[in-house]
């Protein structure tokens, strides 16, 4: 975690598209100097590039990532600060850009932590993501398309066929009726180009992340994840480690609930939806395929499969979620420990869950020794399970293992079954 010092100055900037306002304060908090200046980098870089080392900061926004990069370059110190938490802190009836400099300069003058300072991403992550944005417009523009030719054509009496985006053009030209073709004709050309430039798109993303960015292949090996969801997901995160821990990154893209605890109050809240809006939808989608009928057996879908079964009004938007957020901490966990993906690791690793039970051939085993000879250490209950020639449930002979059955005695070969001891505590 970043350690922050008190500076000898501190700046606040208060980014606008045309102009932006500062305050400069000193270690004592009086304020040495408040102007404005252009929003350009020319006007930037006269007014801060020869000035004395600072820490300058500004609210995250369209502007903010070339500006911190050239502040920095310039040799300040710069923090970005979070739009939603200084919204919350310096929100009032009178407000300036003025002032709001002010604010920000005497934040990060006290406690820069109370900002929630971001981190940008790295220049080329964020051009990168030009594509991304690109397809996203277009896909959003071929949709949007869609439904205004199937709503004109139901307010005839007539319907469109039903078809994949990418076919919807072929198959509903033939369709239309004769009086609604001046006027949507020239929608399906557009939206069979749209189409084709979204298949263009399809084909670059693939290949940048095939040529810049190999560790998207580990996280195509999830099954319901392509290379669209993948890349999203590397450039998003930019560094996967300024995670301490792969939980984080569900938090990070918005995916848990949001909390507005006070005394005995704790509310069941929805999803806070911060971060990344493109990449959780991504995520979400992947989730849907996962517990669809198209979905392959894993960990992810029994998950979320148990969830549905629970039942309630929105049973299956829960688990959707539950699962969309689980697979972005997977994916990072893929990422950072370059393992080979297995869907049912959890479930091959999990200790047995069923009760205790005894078979004739498990007279005579210690719950103090295993059958390999190796003590049991622990203050904890001993589980012997059959895992050759079938499990304990399959064992016609089980009965529930009593207290006293499995004490007072020594361990001895099973005859060709092998044992395996699990704990619980």
């Amino acid at each position: 975690m970043t350690e922050y010092t008190l500076a000898s100055r501190t700046v606040g900037l208060d980014v606008g598209d045309r102009e932006t306002h500062y305050c400069i304060l000193d270690m004592g908090g009086d304020s040495l100097d408040e102007g404005r200046f252009r929003s350009t980098r020319k006007g930037l870089a006269e007014r801060f590039q020869k000035m004395d080392q600072a820490r300058v900061v500004l609210e995250v926004g369209g502007m903010s990532p070339w500006m911190s990069r050239d502040l920095e370059s310039f040799g300040h110190e710069v923090i970005i600060a979070n739009s939603y938490q200084v919204g919350r802190i310096y929100k009032g009836q009178d407000k300036t850009d003025r002032k709001d400099a002010e604010t920000l300069a005497r934040l990060g003058r006290s406690d820069p932590k109370l900002l929630r300072p971001l981190k940008h991403r790295q220049e080329s992550a964020m051009l990168d993501r030009g594509l991304l944005h690109a397809r996203h417009i277009l896909v959003r523009s071929r949709v949007r398309l869609i439904n205004h030719v199937r709503g004109v054509v139901k307010t005839v009496g007539a319907r469109v066929p039903s078809s994949a985006s990418p076919q919807f053009a072929k198959k509903a030209g033939p369709a239309l009726p004769e009086a609604l073709r001046p006027s949507l004709d020239p929608l399906l050309e557009t939206i069979q180009r749209l189409s084709d430039q979204i298949k263009e798109f399809d084909q670059k993303i693939e290949d940048v992340a095939a040529q810049k960015y190999p560790e998207t292949e580990l996280l195509n090996a999830v099954h319901g994840v392509g290379t669209l969801t993948a890349l999203a997901f590397v450039l998003c995160i930019d560094d996967p480690h300024r995670f301490k821990k792969s939980r984080d990154v569900g938090s990070y893209l918005g995916l848990r609930p949001a909390q507005h605890q006070s005394g005995s109050a704790n509310p069941q809240l929805r999803i806070t939806r911060c971060g990344d809006k493109e990449l959780r939808c991504l995520l979400v989608q992947c989730a849907n395929y996962i517990l669809g009928p198209f979905g392959r057996d894993s960990d992810l879908r029994r998950f979320g499969l148990k969830l549905i079964e629970r039942g309630g009004r929105f049973a299956r938007k829960r688990a959707v979620v539950a699962v969309a957020r689980k697979l972005a901490v997977l994916l990072h966990s893929l990422w950072v420990t370059a393992q080979e993906y297995d869907p049912l690791y959890q479930s091959n690793r999990s200790t047995w869950p069923c009760s205790v039970w005894w078979t004739p051939e498990m007279r005579g085993y210690s719950p103090s020794r295993s059958p390999h000879g190796t003590e049991d250490t622990k203050n904890t209950k001993t589980v012997y399970r059959r895992v050759q020639g079938g499990d304990c449930e399959a064992d016609p002979r089980k009965r529930p293992l009593g207290r006293g059955d499995l004490q007072g005695s020594r361990s001895v070969a099973d005859g060709g079954s092998s044992l395996v001891e699990t704990s619980r505590g």
